[in-house]
């Protein structure tokens, strides 16, 4: 029986026993259009991740490709492999490339029919909606599976539009954008409010995208999937839930796109949507040029700050830096020129001390520090 599932049904609150699945990511893991695999590779409260697909690094620690850390998930060179060191049938296999088109090459529609084959379940983030697709869904009748395409929104008729109900929410609102997309908004914001919680403080992460929700974000929206005059509503009605749900301290919205980005709209949609009270930017001091659009150069952090702050009544607080292509000494060298430049705190969320990131919030909002379980001590 196939299963047409949306982003409501993967923002409630994730299950107990999690399903166990296998992430699909050949020639993409560790890379931009691998951002899924990535994130789940890092963290999935919903989903107990047996490995990774990825011919190119077959045989290597998934924890050690991304991070240098090992987390003990295989990456496996292929389905038939993945079947093979999970031991027991898994449950889902994970669509865990998002390519700039949303779409499935040919080849990976074959993988993907090849796995309902073996009885698994489909989880999709894409753009392309495979329920619609009649050969996936006779495959989903065939085998007795399930596919669940995680970006479907709900239907017209019950998408919100924005209704100022943002202003009842009376905790402060923190959006992490960044300068592109594929940056690490998401796993900053992962770490943020994992970091504030850690310290006795009522953080609560409203995600934005298809990966927060595969993730098993209690509070989600995917922005990209939802009709233009309903992404501020939308977004807003999450924000509120989530406030009356969780009676948080404070909200971490995670952003998507960038502001200046020539394709990606829904940071406007955040700015508007969430009326964030302060920003923290995510920047990837490496990158020459804006990802899958080689004749945009990235924008400095400069140039997206004044933006920003121009469009929307926000401050930005901090600067988070994204490592790739960077050793450990130009990643400290440029933390100390961004904070002399921006004169705001700067620091890597992933290869850096957390406190850091405390220190971003603590000092712009000095309630929240109050309430924090270190200011006891």
């Amino acid at each position: 029986m196939s299963s047409s599932a949306n982003s409501d049904q993967f923002s409630a609150h994730s299950p107990a026993q999690k399903r166990r699945a296998i992430v699909y990511c050949e020639a993409n893991f560790a890379a931009i259009d691998g951002k899924t695999a990535n994130g789940l590779v890092r963290h999935s409260e919903r989903y107990e991740i047996l490995s990774v697909i990825d011919s190119a690094l077959a045989g290597q620690d998934a924890g050690m490709v991304l991070d240098a850390k090992p987390n003990g998930i295989p990456v496996c060179r292929d389905l038939q492999d993945a079947l093979v060191q999970a031991g027991e049938p898994p449950e889902l296999f994970i669509v865990g490339v998002a390519p700039t088109s949303g779409l499935l090459s040919p080849a990976e529609r074959d993988v993907l029919l090849e796995a309902m084959g073996h009885g698994l379940s489909i989880i999709n983030g894409l753009h392309e909606f495979l329920n619609d697709d009649p050969e996936f869904a006779a495959a989903a009748a065939i085998n007795s599976v399930e596919i669940f395409d995680v970006r479907r929104p709900r239907a017209k008729t019950d998408l919100r539009m924005f209704e100022g109900s943002i202003h009842n929410v009376t905790c402060p609102r923190i959006a992490i954008l960044g300068t592109d997309g594929a940056i690490g908004k998401r796993t900053t914001a992962t770490i943020l409010t994992r970091v504030l919680r850690e310290h006795g403080v009522n953080a609560v992460l409203v995600g934005t995208g298809q990966t927060s929700l595969i993730q098993g974000a209690s509070h989600a929206v995917a922005l990209d999937a939802i009709p233009a005059q309903f992404v501020t509503g939308e977004l807003e009605a999450t924000v509120v839930e989530a406030f009356k749900a969780e009676h948080p301290d404070v909200i971490i919205v995670e952003g998507q796109g960038a502001l200046s980005h020539p394709t990606y709209l829904s940071s406007t949609a955040i700015l508007r949507g969430s009326l964030p009270s302060a920003v923290i930017l995510q920047h990837a001091p490496a990158r020459k040029v804006v990802s899958d659009f080689p004749s945009v150069p990235m924008p400095t952090p400069a140039s997206e700050i004044n933006l920003i702050e121009t469009f929307a009544d926000t401050r930005v607080i901090g600067l988070t830096i994204n490592h790739e292509n960077m050793s450990d000494s130009e990643v400290t060298a440029a933390i100390t020129m961004y904070e002399l430049a921006l004169g705001i705190p700067v620091t890597d969320a992933l290869t850096r001390p957390t406190g850091r990131l405390l220190d971003m919030v603590f000092e712009a909002f000095p309630g929240l520090k109050a309430k924090s379980s270190t200011a006891l001590r």
